[in-house]
């Protein structure tokens, strides 16, 4: 005999350990929560997550790309545009060189060289696109399109619109930028 009168397996004492720091754990989280230092720390964290190629902050999930498009899919929120100067002439996600005067658009996942339709709400118009290019990573916008696509959709002044996005029904379609009822702006 050992001389310990406790005859309990090893295990069982363990348990008791893990219960008190489960517990001390615990009380440290809320002291932190209390005195205002887990912002602090969550700040780090976030900090500590990177910044992306365009300057925003890197998001730890991304949607993933989609594999093919569905025939009835579509999407609805909205659109900024771009295509200054400084992004003339750099790489796309597909490789191909940015043309702010070609009908491109960028993504977060629609597969790339999907052509859709855009349609502008506040104008009438509509603009077939394709998706050559990944974003935006900027607030809550689902597409970014080109300069030229935008001067189709006369959405260039205000920066921002509500569209509809849709799979483009004719692949060799260019563009339509007439409304959905067919008259021409």
């Amino acid at each position: 005999m050992t001389g310990n009168t406790d005859h309990r397996p090893a295990c069982a004492a363990q348990g008791g350990n893990t219960t008190r720091l489960g517990a001390s754990v615990a009380v440290a989280c809320l002291m932190l929560a209390t005195s205002g230092l887990l912002s602090a720390t969550q700040a780090a964290v976030r900090h500590a997550a990177g910044t992306t190629r365009h300057g925003g902050r890197a998001s730890v999930r991304r949607p993933s790309v989609m594999a093919s498009v569905p025939a009835h899919w579509n999407q609805h929120g909205l659109a900024s545009w771009y295509g200054t100067n400084m992004q003339n002439g750099h790489a796309t996600a597909s490789g191909e060189r940015f043309d702010p005067d070609a009908l491109t658009a960028a993504h977060r996942q629609l597969p790339l060289g999907t052509r859709v339709r855009v349609h502008a709400l506040s104008t009438g118009r509509s603009v077939v696109v394709r998706i050559n290019d990944r974003g935006p990573y900027h607030g809550r916008r689902i597409i970014d399109l080109s300069a030229a696509a935008a001067r189709q959709l006369g959405i260039i002044s205000r920066g921002v619109s509500m569209v509809d996005i849709e799979p483009a029904r004719d692949v060799h379609a260019q563009v339509a930028s007439a409304t959905r009822q067919g008259r021409l702006y």
